[in-house]
């Protein structure tokens, strides 16, 4: 007979799931996303609304099922729909569900995405493309916890957390009367704001690696190991489609490649010359030629001045990067003609 002092009869306690359970999909070495980590363990357990808030592919997505696997709702349903993939006409009844008879086609009851995350977490990922008309409806939900099915006249009740997500300035667009203000206010209780890639290049590697090895083994290949001038340019390029854009040029790459390094010809030109990289022996002399001696100084210089950008100007410490001595940066500083206001050492 079990111990009834071993039991909750009010209800089940969920199981607590371990960070690398939580997390295993999310590459994030550094601080930035060390930083949005945090966050999602101390927000999981309350059932407020949660805005996340990043570019397109910054991987809202995989934040919201992390918040959804850190809550007590784990062992329910994470239901996601995009609000701006999905057709206008067909978005009320994917949200609520319909009724038999509601529109032709409708041969049967059908529920909706909130019936189907009920006691779990509904995504409704680029809520911003919304209609105005959806977005009241929206605004019911958050408010009273109730719908009704389309074509239908009873009241359903749900009790689904929501998560929303946006690549839009939602305060630029209730501005512009495109967004509801009452639903903006609703959602914003807890916002998160996820960073670009650019803003975590330390991060890069180890994505390009673990991307490396998902689509070599679904290649059931060896991975290839990447060359230090090839993951340079990698780390520099901007990534205007962050993380979802790596993913896919990884993808591009392990199909492709047929060596066991991938060099700096193996990458995208487009790319490498985005990423301010020079790869070696693209270099091209025209038919006028070119003089030696000042694309070597105009190199020169260049990595001069890029040393000492990154230092602020304080040589010494240029000088290290570069792997000279002082002495010589200062003679080749004063021979460019370089300078800044202050002398700082």
């Amino acid at each position: 007979m079990t111990d009834p002092h071993l039991q909750r009869q009010d209800k089940v306690i969920p199981i607590k799931l371990p960070p690398q359970v939580i997390f295993k999909d999310i590459i994030g070495h550094g601080s930035a996303m060390q930083k949005i980590f945090r966050i999602v363990e101390k927000v999981a357990d309350s059932d407020t609304t949660i805005m996340l808030n990043g570019q397109t592919g910054t991987g809202k997505g995989l934040i919201a099922r992390a918040i959804h696997m850190a809550s007590g709702r784990n062992d329910k349903p994470f239901v996601q729909i995009n609000c701006g993939a999905t057709p206008e006409g067909l978005l009320e009844s994917e949200f609520f569900g319909y009724r038999r008879g509601a529109f032709t086609g409708a041969t049967a009851d059908k529920p909706g995405k909130f019936e189907m995350a009920k006691g779990g977490t509904i995504f409704l990922d680029e809520i911003g493309d919304m209609s105005a008309d959806l977005q009241v409806k929206v605004l019911r939900v958050l408010e009273e916890g109730e719908f009704e099915r389309v074509g239908g006249h009873e009241t359903i009740k749900t009790d689904a957390r929501i998560i929303a997500a946006t690549h839009r300035d939602l305060e630029e667009e209730v501005q512009k009367r495109n967004f509801r203000e009452d639903l903006y206010y609703r959602l914003y209780v807890i916002p998160i704001l996820l960073p670009t890639l650019k803003e975590r290049k330390n991060d890069i590697p180890y994505l390009v690696s673990y991307f490396l090895k998902e689509f070599s083994r679904k290649k059931d290949a060896v991975p290839a190991k990447i060359s230090d001038d090839a993951m340079k340019i990698l780390v520099n390029y901007s990534w205007p489609g962050n993380v979802r854009e790596l993913r896919n040029l990884i993808e591009r790459i392990v199909v492709l490649n047929e060596g066991e390094k991938i060099q700096p010809e193996d990458l995208p030109e487009n790319l490498v010359a985005k990423s301010g990289h020079q790869a070696r022996g693209k270099v091209e002399v025209d038919s006028d030629g070119i003089s030696f001696n000042t694309a070597v100084s105009e190199f020169e210089k260049a990595l001069i001045i890029s040393a000492l950008e990154k230092t602020n100007w304080v040589k010494n410490k240029a000088a290290q990067l570069l792997k000279i001595k002082r002495t010589t940066l200062v003679e080749k500083i004063k021979r460019y003609n370089l300078g800044k206001n202050d002398d700082s050492e």
